[in-house]
C-alpha cells in the first residue's frame, strides 16, 4: 500500500509541476525533476510527513527497478535512430563526432581538476581528479530523448543528435574504465593493465552481442502475433527481459564481465527496428504505454538529488572547475568535429549545447568510484552531485533553445501529437 501511495504521489506531483512550468516556456523533463526535489527526502520529507513524498532516501532506491526499466526503454527509444537508411546518411559523422567531444571533455576536465589539484591538494586528489575527466564524457540520454519528444524537433541537429548521444555512452564506457583504472593503480600503487583494457572491450562487446541475439527472437517471437494490442505486449515483454538479463555478471579469471543496460538495449531497438515490418508503428504504441514510466523516472531523479552539496564551499569550487571544462570540453570538441566532417551549419553551432545534460551514467560511475575509492570515492560523488543537479535543471531548456535557434523546434509543435491523437480519433 506504501508503496501504490509513493508512486502515486510522485506522478500527480510530476504532472501537476508540469502545468506550473509550461507557463513559464520550461521543458516538462525539468517539472518532473523539479517535482521529485520538492517531495524528495531532502526538501518536504524532512517534515516526516507520511504522504507529502519520500522520506527518506532508501524509499527512493528502493523503487530502483523503475528507474532501470524506464532508463532500458529510453535506451530501445534510442535505437531506434539507428536505422539503416539513416546511418548511411549520416553514420560516419556521427561517430566521428561522437568520439571526439567524449575524448575532448575527458582531456579538457582533466587538465582543468589536475591543475586544481596541484593548487587545493588538500580538497582533491589526482585519483578523484583523472576518475571525474572519464566521467564527464557521458551525456544524460533520458532528458536529450523527451526534450526531443515533447517538442516534435525535425532536422539534421535532431537527426545526428540521438545517434550521437547513443554513441556517447558507448565511448563513455570505455573512457570511464580505462581512467578509473589508473586511477585505482595510483591509490593502490598496483597496475593491473589486463583489467584496465580488457573490461571495458568485453564489456561493450557483451552488451551489443546480448542485444543483437535479444532483437532476433524478438523479431522472431512477434511474427507469431498480429493483434497490435499482443504486438506491443511482446515488445514490453522483451524490454524488460534484455534488463533483467544485464543484471547479470561474472568473472573470466581476474577480468569481471558486466553488461551496459543502455547499449544492450540500444542494440535491440536498432536490430529490431531494421529487421521488422512494423517497427514504427510497435515503437510508437510503445512510447505511448512508458509515458508515465518516464514521468516517475524523472521524478525519481529529482527525489536523489541532496543540496545538502551546496552547503560546501570546497565541493562548489570543485563542481564549477568540473561544469565549465566539461561544458567547453562539449561544446568546442563537437564544433571542430562537425565542422571536420562537413556538417551543417546549425549543426556545428549548436550541437555542442544539447550534449550538455548530464545524470544516470554520470551517478553511476560515481557510485562504482565511492565504492572502490574510499574518502576520493566520496569527494566525487558530491562533485558530480552538484554538477547533476545543475545540469539537470538546466540542460534541457539549453537544448531545447538550441533545436529552436536551429529551427527544428516550431511554435506550436508541443501539441503535435495531441493534434494526431483527435484526428485519428474523428
Amino acid at each position: 500500500m506504501e508503496t501504490l501511495f509513493i508512486l502515486s504521489i510522485a506522478l500527480l506531483a510530476g504532472l501537476l509541476m508540469s502545468r506550473v512550468v509550461k507557463v513559464l516556456g520550461l521543458p516538462a523533463v525539468t517539472a518532473y525533476l523539479i517535482a521529485g526535489i520538492l517531495i524528495g527526502p531532502f526538501c518536504l520529507g524532512r517534515l516526516g510527513v507520511a504522504g507529502l513524498g519520500f522520506n527518506t532516501l532508501e524509499q527512493v532506491t528502493d523503487l530502483g527497478i523503475i528507474s532501470d526499466v524506464a532508463m532500458g526503454f529510453i535506451a530501445f527509444a534510442i535505437g531506434n535512430e539507428f536505422r539503416i537508411a539513416q546511418l548511411k546518411k549520416n553514420g560516419k559523422q556521427a561517430t566521428v563526432i561522437g568520439i571526439i567531444q567524449a575524448v575532448a571533455a575527458t582531456l579538457l576536465v582533466d587538465a582543468a581538476l589536475i591543475a586544481f589539484h596541484f593548487i587545493a591538494p588538500d580538497i582533491l586528489s589526482l585519483p578523484a581528479a583523472i576518475t571525474l575527466g572519464a566521467i564527464a564524457s557521458a551525456t544524460a540520454p533520458a532528458a536529450t530523448l523527451m526534450v526531443v519528444r515533447q517538442y516534435k524537433a525535425k532536422g539534421p541537429l535532431t537527426d545526428i543528435l540521438l545517434p550521437i548521444v547513443a554513441l556517447d555512452d558507448a565511448v563513455g564506457l570505455v573512457i570511464f574504465a580505462i581512467s578509473f583504472g589508473i586511477a585505482k593503480s595510483l591509490t593502490s600503487g598496483h597496475v593491473d593493465i589486463l583489467s584496465v583494457i580488457a573490461e571495458p572491450i568485453i564489456e561493450v562487446t557483451l552488451s551489443l552481442a546480448l542485444g543483437f541475439v535479444m532483437g532476433l527472437i524478438f523479431n522472431l517471437i512477434e511474427k507469431l502475433f498480429h493483434s497490435r494490442s499482443k504486438r506491443m505486449s511482446i515488445a514490453i515483454t522483451f524490454v524488460l527481459l534484455t534488463v533483467a538479463c544485464t543484471k547479470l555478471h561474472f568473472n573470466i579469471g581476474p577480468v569481471h564481465c558486466g553488461f551496459s543496460s543502455l547499449l544492450t538495449c540500444m542494440m535491440l531497438g536498432t536490430v529490431f527496428c531494421n529487421v521488422c515490418d512494423v517497427s514504427e508503428e510497435l515503437m510508437d504504441r510503445t512510447d505511448r504505454w512508458t509515458a508515465p514510466l518516464y514521468v516517475l523516472f524523472f521524478v525519481f531523479s529529482g527525489a536523489e538529488l541532496d543540496f545538502a552539496v551546496i552547503g560546501d564551499l570546497a565541493i562548489i569550487a570543485a563542481g564549477v572547475v568540473y561544469i565549465l571544462a566539461r561544458s567547453a570540453g562539449k561544446y568546442y570538441g563537437s564544433l571542430w568535429s562537425s565542422k571536420a566532417v562537413g556538417c551543417d551549419k546549425n549543426i556545428v553551432k549548436y550541437l555542442g549545447i544539447t550534449l550538455l545534460p548530464q545524470a544516470g551514467v554520470a551517478l553511476g560511475m560515481s557510485v562504482i568510484a565511492q565504492q572502490a575509492l574510499g574518502a576520493d570515492g566520496a569527494v566525487i560523488r558530491n562533485i558530480v552531485l552538484f554538477s547533476v543537479l545543475i545540469y539537470e535543471l538546466v540542460g534541457p531548456t539549453l537544448t531545447k533553445i538550441a533545436l529552436t535557434k536551429a529551427g527544428e523546434i516550431t511554435p506550436g509543435a508541443k501539441s503535435a501529437r495531441g493534434r494526431d491523437d483527435m484526428a485519428r480519433n474523428k
